[in-house]
């Protein structure tokens, strides 16, 4: 018995500590595990100094583009655009030092060079990283060395379609299977095998084209499916085969971006330029699924800056409530009714992120600002905010973590990680 109580104690001591007392800091995807944008992190700051929070550590070299970063264990995981290459880029939590770098593929450079850049967060088990580039390659690489283990390419293997910002969503993983949506008329959604690259499945009853939507795995009815919004379609397909179980019209326009959210077969969805957000009720009925919405921005008759409709800043849902900016600034939303409960301006359009009882607000104007936002139904509460020094100027989209009692913040070239753990 004292020898397997040593044991025991030897490899608890071993493992890496979160800053709730748990065990690897666990941001493997976009989003979180859960793609719930949910940190499990405990023990924060409640207030942030008017400086904000003390810096860990600062990396440059990152190269351009948006991509927000995932975290597992001791190694984080981004990309970035450096001339003529598209990096899958992995760094030290410890101190920000780069670790590997593989190129993922080509560069997105066409348009407006505030547009461009890759904008997927890649995808880790702690044994491989996959991420998808901007003109549709998807890479596996080997997580501790970064060398590259296989590559698909969406557009001539799977016949891929996407609009003019190229691919943006991250690639899921989903026990032994990495999801992506490639869009298109050979199937909008595909599911391959996560340590080969082989197809399992190509989703050939729905061939809606790729947003830059990233999709939600959800339960419902005892079935895993896959959630995915389309400019033209709310839908949702099997994990199992990929075999179409519902699907509702809803129009997008312009861009089509936040990750949808469910609870109980309540799917919830919303977009910018004016669309706005719609909830839809999700049953079995049989072997069959039926889908019905319960309530619209529009049909509730909601117009304008009114609307909850986020541009690409998602929303998080805590209990009975969502919270998540609009053009407007940050608001509180009643999930089953879609009222909104509180609206301030907070720091105006952007994206949020959640832990210990707070939302953390970037924006995406100026020096993108950052705010502390107690999360809480009665009224909004700031605890602090501050402005990141000496920013790029380009919109400030990358997505804030939170995970190891560490804020990371992305700027083009730089990543600052901030510490958030409470003294």
């Amino acid at each position: 018995m004292r020898r397997i109580l040593t044991t025991l104690a030897l490899l608890a001591a071993s493992l890496p500590a979160s800053a709730g007392g748990g065990t690897d800091p666990d941001w493997s995807q976009w989003r979180g595990p859960k793609r719930d944008g949910l940190s499990p992190d405990t023990g924060l700051l409640k207030e942030w100094p008017k400086e904000g929070p003390p810096v860990a550590w600062k990396a440059t070299g990152l190269g351009g583009g948006y991509s927000s970063v995932t975290v597992l264990g001791d190694r984080l995981y981004t990309m970035g655009d450096a001339g003529d290459d598209c990096n899958l880029l992995c760094l030290s939590v410890a101190d920000g030092k780069l670790v590997w770098k593989l190129r993922a593929g080509k560069p997105h450079s066409e348009g407006n060079p505030q547009w461009i850049g890759p904008r997927a967060s890649p995808a880790t088990d702690g044994k491989i990283v996959i991420t998808l580039a901007p003109l549709g390659e998807l890479v596996c690489a080997d997580a501790a060395t970064g060398k590259e283990l296989w590559r698909k390419d969406l557009l001539t293997d799977f016949g891929g379609k996407v609009g003019s910002w190229k691919y943006s969503e991250s690639p899921l993983f989903d026990g032994e299977h990495v999801v992506c949506v490639p869009g298109g008329k050979k199937g909008a959604v595909l599911a391959l095998k996560k340590a080969t690259g082989e197809p399992v499945w190509q989703s050939q009853e729905f061939t809606d084209n790729a947003e830059y939507t990233s999709l939600l795995p959800v339960e419902i009815g005892g079935v895993r499916q896959y959630v995915v919004m389309t400019m033209n379609s709310v839908a949702a397909v099997a994990a199992k085969d990929g075999k179409l179980l519902w699907k509702l019209p809803r129009g997008g326009r312009t861009a089509v971006i936040p990750t949808p959210i469910h609870k109980d077969g309540i799917v919830f969805v919303t977009s910018g330029y004016g669309v706005g957000c719609n909830l839809y009720k999700v049953t079995a009925e049989g072997a069959a699924f039926k889908a019905e919405e319960i309530y619209s921005d529009e049909q509730a008759g909601v117009k304008g800056g009114d609307r909850t409709a986020s541009h690409h800043g998602g929303m998080i849902l805590l209990g009975d409530h969502l919270y998540g900016t609009n053009d407007g600034g940050l608001r509180c939303v009643e999930f089953k009714t879609g009222k909104v409960v509180w609206h301030n301006r907070c720091v105006g359009k952007g994206s949020t992120a959640y832990a210990d009882g707070h939302l953390v607000v970037r924006s995406e104007n100026g020096k993108g600002a950052i705010a502390l936002v107690e999360a809480t139904p009665s009224a909004y509460k700031e605890k602090g905010r501050f402005e990141q020094p000496a920013t790029t100027r380009q919109p400030p989209w990358p997505h804030p973590v939170i995970i190891g009692g560490k804020l990371y913040i992305r700027d083009q070239d730089v990543l600052v990680s901030y510490d958030v753990k409470a003294k």
